[in-house]
């Protein structure tokens, strides 16, 4: 018997065997996982970049989130939080990469959850009642088979124990990809590229409090979007906060 299965339960055991046959890798390093890791070794799980944005009302994703609306009447202040820091040159972007055109969605749900459990333990969070993942565009959809946003809005909607309305925003013009766009340029590829679902908007009409769920916050353009068109039904003193995995800022 290899000695890897060695005083393993049963369960255990397989999963270690099914490693012997075909190895696990860590997402961020590549290295063999070993029985009781999941998607990430532990060495890289201890030095995952995590933002602790959940516990902090005023942060700089909250910030940005905030400063880049334009109001015209009182709203509640909008929260904003993300799992962990993202930059071009971090190991850590294998993770929202795995998800996004990999379709490991298994190690989208697997970050999600944790991400999840955090709103879950932040007293900012706890009366959210509604979670909406950003939608994508119908043949965008269907050319990568499923919305990532909507992994991760479906997986923290399951940790808070609140409803997930998928298709609450739907994206009425498709637009092109935000990664070489300047701020201002972002801005305008989104503008009005969402609209609400009256319908599902009236069955939620008494929510307070809405969580907007995206893979990737940069500048916040495709949120603050959705938060305009949230806006069309939902009333000023109805919060819309963002949630995402990653944050695109120095850690």
């Amino acid at each position: 018997m290899d000695d890897r299965l060695t005083g393993l339960d049963l369960k255990t055991s397989l999963l270690a065997l099914a490693d012997i046959v075909m190895p696990r890798v860590c997402l961020v390093c590549g290295r063999a996982l070993m029985a009781g890791e999941r998607h990430i070794c532990l060495s890289c799980l201890s030095g995952l970049p995590q933002t602790r944005f959940a516990s902090c009302e005023h942060n700089p994703m909250a910030d940005k989130y905030n400063a880049g609306m334009s109001l015209d009447e009182y709203e509640p202040y909008a929260f904003a939080a993300a799992l962990f820091y993202y930059s071009a040159d971090s190991p850590y972007t294998r993770i929202n990469l795995a998800l996004k055109y990999r379709r490991n969605l298994a190690a989208g749900r697997h970050f999600s959850a944790m991400l999840g459990e955090e709103l879950a333990g932040s007293e900012l969070f706890s009366d959210a009642d509604l979670v909406v993942p950003v939608p994508l565009h119908p043949g965008r959809r269907w050319k990568r088979g499923y919305n990532q946003a909507e992994v991760i809005a479906k997986e923290i909607a399951r940790r808070l124990n609140i409803p997930c309305e998928a298709g609450l925003l739907r994206r009425v013009r498709r637009t092109r990809t935000q990664t070489l766009l300047t701020v201002e340029q972002k801005a305008a590829n989104v503008a009005g590229a969402f609209a609400l679902d009256e319908r599902l908007a009236e069955r939620n009409k008494k929510v307070k409090h809405i969580l907007v769920v995206d893979d990737v916050f940069t500048t916040g353009a495709t949120i603050r979007a959705c938060h305009a068109a949230l806006r069309t039904h939902f009333p000023g003193e109805v919060r819309i906060s963002a949630v995402t995995l990653a944050f695109v800022g120095p850690d």
